[in-house]
Formats: C-alpha cells, structure tokens, sequence
C-alpha cells in the first residue's frame, strides 16, 4: 500500500518523508516540481532506498499525477506542494495562485478520477489529505481567542489567500463528490531543512557570516511556533483517524515574538558557536522596514486533535529550537548546497544591506 506525497523535496514534506521511512515498510512516491525551495538534497538519505520513488513534476499536470495513481496504486495521497512564502507572494502573487489554486484544482481532479475507479473496499479506505496554514485565518489582537476549525477565513496576503482557496476547493470535493479529504492548518513550522529565507535559519545563517540580523517592524509580530518533527506526527496521526470532511488545527503552543525568537537563537548560538570577539550576536540584530500588511499575531488552539485523537506536541519550543540550532551547526554542508547565488539575488531584494 503505497502513498503518494506531493512537494515532498520541500521543507516540511522532506521532514515528513524521512519521518515515514523510520517506521513504515509503506513505500512512498514523491512528486516534486523542484522549484527553489525543492531540494533533493533534503531526501539524500533515503535516495536509494527500494521503498522511495521519485517524480519530478508539477502537481498541475494532470496526465502526470494519473499516470502516477493508475502506476502506484496509492491507498493515500498527502499533498504539500504549495507556494509559501508571503513575502515572494507581495511580489509576484501570480505564482501562487498558479500553484495553490490552479494546481491544487487539477491534483484533486485527477485524485477524485482515481478514487471514482477504485474497488469499494479501497475507495473506503482511501484518504487525501492536504496541508494547509493557519495565515487563512487572518490576523489576532493580542487579547484574542486562539483560531479554531471555526474561525472564520480572512487571509490578507496573496499566499495566505491562495492557500484559503485551495482549502475551500478541498472542502467542496468532499461535500459535491464524496472525495474522503481531510484538511490540517498549522502554524508557524521550524527545524531541519528549512529554506533560508525564512526567519529562524535567515538569521542563523547571518549570525554565523557576522552579518545583521534582521528583524521586521518593531520585532512585536506574534506567532505560534511548532517544531516540525512535531507536526509531521500530527498528520500521520490525522491521516491514520481523522475523520473525512473534517479539519484540524496544529499547534505547537508556544506563542513568540519575533523578537523574543532571535534573541533565544543568539543565546543558543552564543553557548554553542561562540563570536571570535566573545561579544554576543544580539549585537547583530537589526529592525528593517515591516513588510506591507504584516499579520501582527497568529495563535492555534489545537485542542481539537488532541481531544478527537489523542496529538498533542512532544517539544517546547525551547528544546526544539536547540535541536534546530544543533543542526544547522552540524549540517554546513547542506547549507552551503541550499544558499545558491538565486537565494542571494532574492534575500538582497527583501532586505537590501541589512542581510
């Protein structure tokens, strides 16, 4: 029983591949159009393993994605492929709804064709499950309720609105055609082969080049930070007994400012890769010009999958976070692959001589 894992060269979909393998003889086939945050090198552990297959493609090849289910049969389909940088989303928007939206149209077409094929008993056991944010949420004051699975919709980048789309398409397939969907929206991720132009590995990365440290606004921007291993569990955890139609928050309950996040990656990094000079790498830090409709706080209330199926996170934000700067520390070689003379161009863009 096979499982098809879509943007799995990714960040998250890596992580989770390579959690899979540890305990499932289930083998996975990988589809992956490899665009800049797709690394193959994320995957190099398990490249030759019998039970990985590896497709590069996009998810909006719609002959592709059915020769690959008439191929491999899958009982389960989990699909990360997504555009998800909001910043790269406030300069060219055009990509993500091509990949969120379109893309995620014709994934769940081909998908509902396979499934419609299928023999009753495998029809019944199949699952697609899609992963989404909780950015479709929109934004919270700093007294609000956490988001809930009934929060209303109101997403305010062009990623974040991308990403409600394609949860909504999700919804219909299951409620017009009885595709047995589930859909999860998480929070903010960090961990192994996180792409660096995202917070926690930019500013690891700049910290050890003596470089600044830049910081969005005033640092205050609030968000819940989940270990990714974390949430990998979660969705095996969903994909096992969630229940089709329904969806599920994740959280990891550790609510940080920006601010309060870099300054624990300098102490870390201060006790484990100290400065030539002795002097701490808060020194480094800089506030940069906020990025245009910066959500200032996004919370997860999780209780959902833990109350219905017994998740809830194995790491406080200050054990994960160690283990991500232990990584990063120990996995140069990786990080020399990934910062391409691309990455350069694009994170000179964003912060001009403060990165």
């Amino acid at each position: 029983m096979s499982i098809l894992i879509t943007g799995a060269a990714g960040f998250i979909g890596s992580n989770f591949v390579l959690q899979w393998l540890t305990h499932s003889q289930e083998p996975v086939v990988i589809l992956d159009k490899l665009t800049y945050a797709g690394n193959p090198a994320n995957l190099q552990s398990v490249w030759k393993d019998p039970r990985f297959t590896f497709v590069q493609g996009d998810i909006g090849d719609s002959q592709l994605v059915a020769q690959i289910l008439n191929d491999h049969t899958p009982l389960a389909v989990v699909n990360f492929a997504a555009e998800s940088h909001v910043d790269r989303s406030i300069t060219g928007p055009a990509a993500f709804i091509e990949s969120n939206v379109v893309g995620t149209f014709h994934l769940l077409e081909a998908v509902r064709a396979y499934w419609g094929g299928l023999e009753a008993e495998r029809a019944a056991a199949f699952r697609f499950l899609h992963v989404s944010t909780d950015e479709v949420y929109g934004s919270l004051g700093p007294c609000d309720p956490a988001f809930t699975e009934e929060t209303p919709f109101q997403p305010n980048s062009p990623y974040s609105a991308s990403k409600a789309s394609s949860d909504h398409l999700v919804r219909a397939y299951h409620h017009t055609y009885g595709l047995p969907v589930l859909t999860t929206n998480c929070s903010n991720n960090y961990g192994p082969f996180h792409f660096p132009e995202k917070l926690i590995p930019l500013v690891l990365l700049n910290a050890l080049k003596g470089k600044p440290l830049p910081i969005y606004g005033d640092g205050s921007n609030v968000r819940d930070w989940l270990f990714v291993r974390d949430h990998c569990s979660a969705i095996e955890r969903v994909l096992e007994a969630g229940k089709p139609g329904e969806t599920y928050n994740i959280g990891g309950c550790n609510e940080k400012t920006n601010l309060q996040v870099v300054e624990t990656l300098c102490a870390i990094l201060d006790e484990r890769s100290p400065r030539p000079d002795g002097r701490s790498y808060r020194e480094q830090i800089t506030f940069v010009k906020d990025r245009p409709g910066h959500d200032r706080r996004y919370a997860i209330d999780a209780s959902k999958i833990e109350r219905e199926l017994g998740w809830k996170p194995a790491e406080t934000f200050e054990s994960g976070i160690r283990k991500t700067v232990v990584w990063y520390l120990e996995n140069q070689e990786w990080v020399a692959g990934v910062t391409s003379g691309a990455y350069r161009e694009w994170v000179e863009k964003q912060y001009g001589s403060q990165a």
